[in-house]
């Protein structure tokens, strides 16, 4: 069995005049949530092997907050994140099928509906993932990303 672990971002700040959607930062509220997130997963004992997070800031952010309280974990910065489809999710999990435990950090609508997609083979049958919410996917061994192949094992929101 592997694992795929979606983290949506925390609550983040509204873009002021003029700021690029990707530098929005957490808010003092989204701050807390990241940190509640990492504390979760510490305590179910749900450290990723390897991290691919969204390059835009309020990600970063959760992620940063995260691993103040799970340790470092091997990261990248993965540039398709955001603002992706559930295909381009699974093509970028499948991609990385080697790694036992996978976290994307990333956004919606792309992180629910592909949780909806895995678990129950319809994208568009996603009940809302909130801000710092975590799904965890549980998925057989050597099997491919498609629809409906995954369990839901956990579901996390602050």
């Amino acid at each position: 069995m592997r694992e795929l672990i979606l983290l949506r971002h925390a609550h983040a700040e509204p873009a002021s005049n003029g700021q690029a959607d990707l530098d929005r930062p957490l808010s003092a509220e989204g701050l807390a949530e990241a940190e509640a997130a990492g504390r979760w997963l510490a305590e179910n004992k749900l450290i990723p092997d390897c991290v691919l997070c969204s390059p835009s800031r309020r990600t970063r952010e959760t992620l940063e907050a995260v691993l103040a309280a799970i340790g470092y974990v091997d990261q990248r910065i993965e540039p398709s994140i955001y603002e992706a489809t559930p295909g381009t999710l699974i093509s970028l999990a499948d991609a990385h099928g080697e790694v036992e435990r996978l976290m994307l950090v990333g956004h919606n609508p792309g992180l629910e509906r592909l949780a909806a997609l895995l678990h129950s083979g319809q994208s568009g049958d996603y009940r809302g993932m909130p801000p710092s919410g975590i799904a965890v996917l549980s998925v057989p061994a050597g099997v491919s990303l498609e629809p409906g192949v995954a369990q839901l094992s956990a579901f996390w929101w602050p």
